[in-house]
Protein backbone atom coordinates (compact mmCIF):
# COMPACT_ATOMS: atom_id res chain seq x y z
CA UNK A 1 0.00 0.00 0.00
CA UNK A 2 1.38 3.75 -0.84
CA UNK A 3 2.49 5.92 1.33
CA UNK A 4 0.48 8.76 1.45
CA UNK A 5 1.03 12.40 2.93
CA UNK A 6 -0.47 12.59 7.20
CA UNK A 7 -2.97 15.20 5.56
CA UNK A 8 -4.07 12.91 2.90
CA UNK A 9 -3.98 9.51 4.24
CA UNK A 10 -6.87 9.32 6.68
CA UNK A 11 -9.32 11.40 3.46
CA UNK A 12 -8.45 8.74 1.10
CA UNK A 13 -8.90 5.81 3.76
CA UNK A 14 -12.49 6.59 3.60
CA UNK A 15 -12.89 5.96 0.43
CA UNK A 16 -11.89 2.66 0.55
CA UNK A 17 -15.50 1.48 1.43
CA UNK A 18 -16.81 1.24 -2.02
CA UNK A 19 -13.83 -0.63 -3.63
CA UNK A 20 -11.78 -4.27 -3.10
CA UNK A 21 -8.01 -3.78 -2.06
CA UNK A 22 -6.43 -3.72 -5.40
CA UNK A 23 -8.90 -1.69 -7.36
CA UNK A 24 -8.57 0.94 -4.04
CA UNK A 25 -4.87 0.85 -4.12
CA UNK A 26 -5.10 1.47 -7.80
CA UNK A 27 -7.63 4.16 -7.70
CA UNK A 28 -5.43 5.87 -5.17
CA UNK A 29 -2.60 6.29 -7.23
CA UNK A 30 -4.89 6.99 -10.27
CA UNK A 31 -5.82 10.18 -7.88
CA UNK A 32 -2.68 11.27 -7.17
CA UNK A 33 -1.34 10.86 -10.56
CA UNK A 34 -4.20 13.43 -11.95
CA UNK A 35 -3.40 15.53 -9.17
CA UNK A 36 0.54 15.80 -9.98
CA UNK A 37 0.16 15.55 -13.68
CA UNK A 38 0.15 18.47 -16.37
CA UNK A 39 -1.65 18.58 -19.12
CA UNK A 40 -4.28 15.57 -20.28
CA UNK A 41 -5.63 13.77 -17.66
CA UNK A 42 -6.47 10.67 -20.13
CA UNK A 43 -5.19 7.03 -17.96
CA UNK A 44 -2.17 6.71 -19.75
CA UNK A 45 -1.26 10.19 -18.96
CA UNK A 46 -1.71 9.80 -14.94
CA UNK A 47 0.02 6.51 -15.13
CA UNK A 48 2.84 8.07 -16.96
CA UNK A 49 3.47 10.74 -13.97
CA UNK A 50 3.70 8.26 -11.26
CA UNK A 51 5.41 5.38 -13.68
CA UNK A 52 7.72 5.04 -10.97
CA UNK A 53 5.12 3.36 -8.35
CA UNK A 54 2.79 1.71 -10.66
CA UNK A 55 2.98 -2.02 -10.43
CA UNK A 56 1.44 -4.47 -12.89
CA UNK A 57 -0.07 -3.90 -16.12
CA UNK A 58 -1.32 -0.92 -17.78
CA UNK A 59 -4.59 -2.44 -18.36
CA UNK A 60 -4.98 -3.02 -14.89
CA UNK A 61 -5.49 0.96 -14.26
CA UNK A 62 -7.62 1.29 -17.10
CA UNK A 63 -10.14 -1.24 -16.05
CA UNK A 64 -10.48 0.63 -12.46
CA UNK A 65 -12.78 2.71 -15.04
CA UNK A 66 -14.25 0.45 -17.12
CA UNK A 67 -14.63 -2.42 -15.95
CA UNK A 68 -14.26 -2.64 -11.89
CA UNK A 69 -17.48 -3.17 -9.34
CA UNK A 70 -17.87 0.27 -8.16
CA UNK A 71 -20.42 3.04 -7.48
CA UNK A 72 -19.73 6.66 -8.15
CA UNK A 73 -22.61 7.58 -5.78
CA UNK A 74 -21.01 5.60 -2.96
CA UNK A 75 -18.28 7.99 -3.41
CA UNK A 76 -20.37 11.09 -3.67
CA UNK A 77 -21.55 10.44 -0.41
CA UNK A 78 -18.54 9.79 1.49
CA UNK A 79 -17.08 13.08 0.10
CA UNK A 80 -20.29 14.74 0.75
CA UNK A 81 -19.86 13.47 4.71
CA UNK A 82 -16.72 14.73 4.22
CA UNK A 83 -17.21 18.37 3.61
CA UNK A 84 -20.21 18.47 5.98
CA UNK A 85 -17.88 17.98 9.01
CA UNK A 86 -16.94 21.42 7.78
CA UNK A 87 -20.25 22.81 8.83
CA UNK A 88 -21.68 23.40 11.84
CA UNK A 89 -24.72 21.14 12.55
CA UNK A 90 -26.93 24.05 13.44
CA UNK A 91 -26.06 26.17 10.21
CA UNK A 92 -28.04 25.46 6.68
CA UNK A 93 -26.11 23.86 4.10
CA UNK A 94 -25.87 25.99 1.32
CA UNK A 95 -25.95 23.71 -1.92
CA UNK A 96 -25.09 24.96 -5.77
CA UNK A 97 -26.87 23.47 -8.44
CA UNK A 98 -25.57 24.24 -12.00
CA UNK A 99 -24.53 22.28 -15.38
CA UNK A 100 -21.53 22.52 -17.63
CA UNK A 101 -20.34 21.28 -20.80
CA UNK A 102 -16.88 19.61 -21.53
CA UNK A 103 -16.00 19.22 -25.15
CA UNK A 104 -15.49 15.80 -26.42
CA UNK A 105 -14.41 14.97 -29.80
CA UNK A 106 -14.92 11.01 -31.29
CA UNK A 107 -17.66 9.43 -33.21
CA UNK A 108 -18.43 6.94 -30.95
CA UNK A 109 -18.62 8.86 -27.40
CA UNK A 110 -20.76 7.44 -25.28
CA UNK A 111 -23.44 10.27 -23.79
CA UNK A 112 -22.00 12.65 -26.37
CA UNK A 113 -24.24 15.49 -27.57
CA UNK A 114 -24.59 19.14 -28.76
CA UNK A 115 -25.45 21.45 -26.13
CA UNK A 116 -25.47 25.08 -25.26
CA UNK A 117 -22.46 26.58 -24.02
CA UNK A 118 -22.91 29.64 -21.78
CA UNK A 119 -19.15 29.79 -21.17
CA UNK A 120 -18.41 31.30 -24.74
CA UNK A 121 -22.21 31.95 -25.49
CA UNK A 122 -23.80 36.28 -24.23
CA UNK A 123 -26.80 37.50 -24.47
CA UNK A 124 -26.83 38.17 -28.37
CA UNK A 125 -24.83 35.69 -29.40
CA UNK A 126 -25.65 31.22 -28.49
CA UNK A 127 -22.59 28.82 -29.08
CA UNK A 128 -23.06 25.61 -29.06
CA UNK A 129 -20.91 22.83 -28.78
CA UNK A 130 -20.48 19.19 -28.91
CA UNK A 131 -19.68 17.53 -25.47
CA UNK A 132 -20.70 16.09 -22.26
CA UNK A 133 -23.28 17.94 -20.05
CA UNK A 134 -22.81 17.53 -16.74
CA UNK A 135 -25.47 18.29 -13.50
CA UNK A 136 -23.59 19.16 -10.56
CA UNK A 137 -24.41 19.57 -7.20
CA UNK A 138 -21.39 21.40 -5.22
CA UNK A 139 -21.66 22.33 -1.00
CA UNK A 140 -20.76 25.87 -0.55
CA UNK A 141 -17.77 26.11 2.42
CA UNK A 142 -16.40 29.04 4.27
CA UNK A 143 -13.13 28.88 4.79
CA UNK A 144 -10.71 31.09 6.99
CA UNK A 145 -8.37 31.85 4.80
CA UNK A 146 -10.74 33.58 1.93
CA UNK A 147 -13.42 35.81 1.52
CA UNK A 148 -15.86 34.46 -0.53
CA UNK A 149 -17.23 30.19 -0.29
CA UNK A 150 -15.53 28.10 -1.86
CA UNK A 151 -18.11 25.32 -3.99
CA UNK A 152 -16.93 21.71 -3.55
CA UNK A 153 -18.58 19.02 -5.89
CA UNK A 154 -20.09 16.28 -4.16
CA UNK A 155 -22.45 14.90 -7.00
CA UNK A 156 -22.59 14.99 -10.88
CA UNK A 157 -24.92 13.42 -13.16
CA UNK A 158 -24.27 13.01 -17.07
CA UNK A 159 -27.24 14.58 -19.05
CA UNK A 160 -27.75 12.51 -21.79
CA UNK A 161 -29.84 13.31 -24.89
CA UNK A 162 -33.55 12.30 -25.91
CA UNK A 163 -32.04 10.26 -28.69
CA UNK A 164 -29.91 7.67 -26.51
CA UNK A 165 -32.46 7.54 -23.51
CA UNK A 166 -34.81 6.24 -26.38
CA UNK A 167 -32.14 3.76 -27.70
CA UNK A 168 -31.90 2.62 -24.09
CA UNK A 169 -35.20 2.89 -23.51
CA UNK A 170 -34.89 4.69 -19.95
CA UNK A 171 -37.35 7.74 -19.21
CA UNK A 172 -35.85 11.18 -21.14
CA UNK A 173 -34.45 12.97 -17.60
CA UNK A 174 -33.85 16.68 -17.56
CA UNK A 175 -31.28 18.63 -15.99
CA UNK A 176 -33.67 19.45 -13.36
CA UNK A 177 -34.99 15.86 -13.03
CA UNK A 178 -31.21 14.85 -12.48
CA UNK A 179 -31.10 17.61 -10.08
CA UNK A 180 -34.03 16.85 -8.11
CA UNK A 181 -32.14 12.87 -7.50
CA UNK A 182 -29.22 14.33 -6.32
CA UNK A 183 -30.74 16.19 -3.44
CA UNK A 184 -33.16 13.38 -2.41
CA UNK A 185 -30.07 11.27 -2.26
CA UNK A 186 -28.40 14.06 0.06
CA UNK A 187 -31.71 14.23 2.21
CA UNK A 188 -32.05 10.85 2.67
CA UNK A 189 -28.29 10.54 3.51
CA UNK A 190 -28.21 13.15 6.39
CA UNK A 191 -32.17 13.39 7.38
CA UNK A 192 -31.18 16.15 10.29
CA UNK A 193 -29.15 18.64 8.00
CA UNK A 194 -31.04 21.48 6.53
CA UNK A 195 -30.29 22.63 2.91
CA UNK A 196 -30.77 25.43 0.94
CA UNK A 197 -30.63 24.67 -2.82
CA UNK A 198 -29.58 27.80 -5.04
CA UNK A 199 -29.68 27.80 -9.32
CA UNK A 200 -29.47 30.00 -11.98
CA UNK A 201 -32.39 30.79 -14.69
CA UNK A 202 -32.16 27.08 -15.94
CA UNK A 203 -33.04 26.40 -12.14
CA UNK A 204 -36.64 29.40 -12.36
CA UNK A 205 -38.65 25.85 -12.37
CA UNK A 206 -42.04 25.22 -10.75
CA UNK A 207 -41.52 21.71 -11.02
CA UNK A 208 -38.38 21.94 -8.73
CA UNK A 209 -40.35 24.68 -6.69
CA UNK A 210 -43.16 22.22 -5.80
CA UNK A 211 -40.39 19.61 -5.32
CA UNK A 212 -38.82 22.02 -2.60
CA UNK A 213 -41.99 22.36 -0.66
CA UNK A 214 -42.58 18.80 -0.60
CA UNK A 215 -39.69 18.35 1.01
CA UNK A 216 -39.56 22.04 2.94
CA UNK A 217 -38.70 20.84 6.53
CA UNK A 218 -35.05 20.11 4.78
CA UNK A 219 -34.89 22.03 2.40
CA UNK A 220 -35.34 25.52 0.80
CA UNK A 221 -34.81 26.63 -3.27
CA UNK A 222 -33.42 29.97 -4.33
CA UNK A 223 -33.17 30.93 -7.67
CA UNK A 224 -33.93 33.13 -10.38
CA UNK A 225 -37.33 34.34 -11.13
CA UNK A 226 -39.49 35.69 -14.10
CA UNK A 227 -40.93 39.14 -14.36
CA UNK A 228 -44.11 37.77 -15.99
CA UNK A 229 -44.79 34.84 -13.52
CA UNK A 230 -48.11 33.64 -12.59
CA UNK A 231 -48.92 34.61 -9.40
CA UNK A 232 -52.50 34.21 -7.75
CA UNK A 233 -54.10 34.61 -4.46
CA UNK A 234 -54.99 31.16 -2.27
CA UNK A 235 -58.11 29.76 -3.53
CA UNK A 236 -61.26 30.73 -1.30
CA UNK A 237 -63.02 28.23 0.96
CA UNK A 238 -65.26 25.77 -0.44
CA UNK A 239 -68.92 26.61 0.64
CA UNK A 240 -70.66 23.85 2.14
CA UNK A 241 -72.80 21.41 -0.13
CA UNK A 242 -71.53 23.03 -3.28
CA UNK A 243 -70.36 20.01 -5.55
CA UNK A 244 -67.97 20.26 -7.99
CA UNK A 245 -63.98 19.82 -8.27
CA UNK A 246 -62.61 22.11 -5.97
CA UNK A 247 -60.80 25.55 -7.05
CA UNK A 248 -57.05 25.39 -7.20
CA UNK A 249 -56.68 29.16 -7.39
CA UNK A 250 -57.89 32.36 -6.25
CA UNK A 251 -57.93 36.02 -7.76
CA UNK A 252 -55.04 36.48 -10.63
CA UNK A 253 -52.60 38.82 -8.75
CA UNK A 254 -49.96 41.53 -10.45
CA UNK A 255 -47.06 39.69 -11.95
CA UNK A 256 -43.56 41.09 -10.13
CA UNK A 257 -42.48 43.76 -12.92
CA UNK A 258 -46.04 45.03 -12.73
CA UNK A 259 -45.91 45.67 -8.94
CA UNK A 260 -42.15 47.16 -9.25
CA UNK A 261 -43.37 49.54 -11.57
CA UNK A 262 -45.87 50.86 -8.88
CA UNK A 263 -43.60 50.46 -5.95
CA UNK A 264 -41.35 52.07 -3.68
CA UNK A 265 -38.24 50.89 -3.59
CA UNK A 266 -36.37 49.82 -0.31
CA UNK A 267 -32.69 50.51 0.29
CA UNK A 268 -29.99 47.66 2.00
CA UNK A 269 -26.26 46.81 1.84
CA UNK A 270 -25.92 43.03 1.01
CA UNK A 271 -23.66 40.33 0.57
CA UNK A 272 -22.39 40.04 -3.10
CA UNK A 273 -20.67 38.32 -5.42
CA UNK A 274 -16.84 37.57 -4.85
CA UNK A 275 -17.98 37.77 -0.97
CA UNK A 276 -17.98 41.70 -0.67
CA UNK A 277 -21.11 44.00 -0.43
CA UNK A 278 -22.60 45.84 -2.25
CA UNK A 279 -25.32 48.34 -1.93
CA UNK A 280 -28.69 47.67 -3.62
CA UNK A 281 -32.89 48.87 -4.05
CA UNK A 282 -35.09 46.32 -3.77
CA UNK A 283 -39.06 45.35 -4.10
CA UNK A 284 -40.03 42.06 -2.65
CA UNK A 285 -43.70 40.21 -2.01
CA UNK A 286 -44.86 37.49 -0.70
CA UNK A 287 -47.33 35.37 -3.76
CA UNK A 288 -48.41 31.92 -5.12
CA UNK A 289 -47.18 30.98 -8.18
CA UNK A 290 -49.05 28.84 -10.49
CA UNK A 291 -48.60 26.35 -13.37
CA UNK A 292 -51.20 24.40 -14.97
CA UNK A 293 -51.04 21.15 -14.07
CA UNK A 294 -48.91 21.92 -10.69
CA UNK A 295 -51.02 23.87 -8.29
CA UNK A 296 -50.06 26.79 -6.38
CA UNK A 297 -46.09 27.28 -4.78
CA UNK A 298 -46.04 29.96 -2.17
CA UNK A 299 -42.95 31.95 -2.04
CA UNK A 300 -41.17 35.08 -1.76
CA UNK A 301 -40.10 36.99 -4.63
CA UNK A 302 -37.69 40.03 -4.68
CA UNK A 303 -36.30 42.52 -7.72
CA UNK A 304 -33.13 43.70 -7.12
CA UNK A 305 -31.59 46.95 -8.81
CA UNK A 306 -27.95 47.64 -7.95
CA UNK A 307 -27.23 51.04 -6.97
CA UNK A 308 -23.36 50.92 -8.33
CA UNK A 309 -24.88 49.96 -11.48
CA UNK A 310 -22.36 46.62 -12.68
CA UNK A 311 -24.89 44.47 -12.42
CA UNK A 312 -28.38 44.36 -14.43
CA UNK A 313 -31.04 44.44 -13.06
CA UNK A 314 -32.38 40.38 -11.08
CA UNK A 315 -35.34 38.90 -10.24
CA UNK A 316 -35.58 36.05 -7.59
CA UNK A 317 -37.51 33.70 -5.44
CA UNK A 318 -37.15 31.36 -2.23
CA UNK A 319 -39.81 28.94 -1.60
CA UNK A 320 -39.48 29.65 2.20
CA UNK A 321 -41.62 32.94 2.84
CA UNK A 322 -40.40 34.09 6.12
CA UNK A 323 -36.54 34.54 4.55
CA UNK A 324 -35.95 38.51 4.30
CA UNK A 325 -34.96 39.82 0.99
CA UNK A 326 -31.64 40.55 2.22
CA UNK A 327 -30.94 36.57 2.89
CA UNK A 328 -32.35 35.66 -0.30
CA UNK A 329 -29.87 38.22 -2.52
CA UNK A 330 -26.98 37.42 -0.34
CA UNK A 331 -27.30 33.59 -0.60
CA UNK A 332 -27.91 33.84 -4.33
CA UNK A 333 -24.62 35.65 -5.30
CA UNK A 334 -23.08 33.05 -3.23
CA UNK A 335 -23.63 30.61 -6.30
CA UNK A 336 -21.27 32.69 -8.41
CA UNK A 337 -18.43 29.97 -6.58
CA UNK A 338 -19.98 27.00 -8.62
CA UNK A 339 -18.71 28.98 -11.93
CA UNK A 340 -15.52 29.43 -10.64
CA UNK A 341 -14.83 26.03 -9.98
CA UNK A 342 -16.04 24.89 -13.26
CA UNK A 343 -13.59 27.40 -14.72
CA UNK A 344 -11.01 25.70 -12.53
CA UNK A 345 -11.35 22.38 -13.03
CA UNK A 346 -10.91 23.34 -16.86
CA UNK A 347 -8.27 24.89 -16.41
CA UNK A 348 -5.66 22.74 -13.47
CA UNK A 349 -7.54 19.40 -13.46
CA UNK A 350 -8.02 18.56 -17.10
CA UNK A 351 -11.69 18.36 -17.32
CA UNK A 352 -12.16 18.49 -20.88
CA UNK A 353 -8.99 16.63 -21.97
CA UNK A 354 -10.07 12.92 -20.87
CA UNK A 355 -10.73 10.41 -23.71
CA UNK A 356 -12.58 8.22 -22.57
CA UNK A 357 -15.29 6.31 -25.09
CA UNK A 358 -17.19 3.22 -23.02
CA UNK A 359 -20.42 4.19 -20.77
CA UNK A 360 -18.61 3.11 -17.38
CA UNK A 361 -15.54 5.33 -18.53
CA UNK A 362 -17.47 8.02 -18.89
CA UNK A 363 -19.92 8.19 -16.18
CA UNK A 364 -16.99 7.74 -13.69
CA UNK A 365 -14.22 9.91 -15.16
CA UNK A 366 -16.32 13.35 -15.12
CA UNK A 367 -17.62 12.93 -11.27
CA UNK A 368 -14.05 11.27 -10.55
CA UNK A 369 -11.79 14.38 -11.62
CA UNK A 370 -15.15 17.62 -10.06
CA UNK A 371 -14.64 15.08 -6.93
CA UNK A 372 -10.51 15.92 -6.73
CA UNK A 373 -11.65 19.42 -6.63
CA UNK A 374 -12.88 19.12 -3.27
CA UNK A 375 -10.16 16.53 -2.06
CA UNK A 376 -7.51 18.61 -3.20
CA UNK A 377 -9.01 21.96 -1.31
CA UNK A 378 -9.82 19.40 2.08
CA UNK A 379 -6.24 18.51 2.00
CA UNK A 380 -5.18 22.06 1.89
CA UNK A 381 -7.18 22.95 4.03
CA UNK A 382 -5.57 20.14 6.42
CA UNK A 383 -2.46 21.24 5.76
CA UNK A 384 -2.64 24.40 6.29
CA UNK A 385 -4.99 24.47 9.53
CA UNK A 386 -2.83 25.60 12.07
CA UNK A 387 -0.27 28.08 10.39
CA UNK A 388 -0.38 30.25 7.77
CA UNK A 389 -1.92 30.12 4.15
CA UNK A 390 0.72 28.90 1.25
CA UNK A 391 0.36 31.28 -1.02
CA UNK A 392 2.17 30.38 -4.47
CA UNK A 393 3.26 34.34 -5.56
CA UNK A 394 4.72 35.18 -8.79
CA UNK A 395 7.25 38.07 -9.12
CA UNK A 396 4.39 39.73 -11.72
CA UNK A 397 1.19 38.76 -9.51
CA UNK A 398 0.51 38.89 -5.98
CA UNK A 399 -2.70 37.51 -4.24
CA UNK A 400 -3.90 39.01 -1.06
CA UNK A 401 -5.74 35.40 -0.27
CA UNK A 402 -5.26 31.70 -1.66
CA UNK A 403 -6.76 30.56 -4.92
CA UNK A 404 -7.77 27.11 -6.64
CA UNK A 405 -4.34 26.97 -8.16
CA UNK A 406 -2.68 27.57 -4.88
CA UNK A 407 -4.05 24.96 -3.09
CA UNK A 408 -3.01 22.40 -6.19
CA UNK A 409 0.72 24.25 -5.80
CA UNK A 410 0.86 22.70 -2.02
CA UNK A 411 -1.12 19.74 -2.11
CA UNK A 412 1.40 19.10 -5.47
CA UNK A 413 4.60 19.73 -3.58
CA UNK A 414 3.83 17.81 -0.42
CA UNK A 415 2.95 14.52 -2.57
CA UNK A 416 6.34 15.34 -4.38
CA UNK A 417 8.54 15.51 -1.19
CA UNK A 418 7.31 13.01 1.01
CA UNK A 419 5.47 10.56 -0.98
CA UNK A 420 6.83 10.15 -4.50
CA UNK A 421 10.66 11.33 -3.96
CA UNK A 422 10.87 8.71 -0.53
CA UNK A 423 9.35 5.96 -1.68
CA UNK A 424 10.73 6.16 -5.62
CA UNK A 425 14.38 7.02 -4.54
CA UNK A 426 16.94 5.37 -2.43
CA UNK A 427 16.61 6.45 1.20
CA UNK A 428 18.82 9.52 2.14
CA UNK A 429 19.28 10.49 -1.90
CA UNK A 430 17.13 13.86 -1.36
CA UNK A 431 18.33 15.35 1.56
CA UNK A 432 22.36 15.11 0.59
CA UNK A 433 21.16 17.59 -2.51
CA UNK A 434 22.04 20.91 -1.70
CA UNK A 435 18.72 22.48 -0.27
CA UNK A 436 18.86 25.15 -2.61
CA UNK A 437 18.49 22.94 -5.81
CA UNK A 438 15.81 20.33 -3.73
CA UNK A 439 13.62 23.73 -3.69
CA UNK A 440 14.01 24.73 -7.29
CA UNK A 441 13.26 20.99 -8.61
CA UNK A 442 9.96 20.87 -5.94
CA UNK A 443 8.88 24.22 -6.97
CA UNK A 444 9.45 22.83 -10.15
CA UNK A 445 7.51 20.04 -9.93
CA UNK A 446 4.25 21.70 -8.06
CA UNK A 447 4.19 24.32 -10.15
CA UNK A 448 0.34 25.08 -11.71
CA UNK A 449 1.36 26.61 -14.89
Amino acid sequence: MLSLPQAAEPLFARFSIAFSKPTFERFVLLAIGAILAMGRRTTTAVLWTVRILVQGHPSDYHRVFSRSPWLARTLGKVLAGIVLELIPADQRVVLSGDDTTAMHKGKHVYGKGCHHDAVRSTHSHVVWKWGHKWVVLSINVKFPFARRPWALPVMCALYKPVELDQKEKHRHRTPIDLTKCMVWHLLRWFPTRQFVLLGDGGYASHDLARFARRHRSQLTLVSLFHPDANLYALPPARRRGRSGRPRTKGAKQPSPQTVISRSKRERATVGWYGGGDRRIEFVSQIGHWYKGGGGLVDLRWVFVHDRQGTHRDQYFYCTDPQMTPQQIITLYTARWSIEVTFQEVREHLGFESTKQHCPNSVLRTGPCLLGLYSLVTLIYAKLIEHRKPIIHDTPSYHKTEPTFSDALYAVRRVLWEEMILKQAIPAGVVSKLPTQFTEFVLEQLAATG
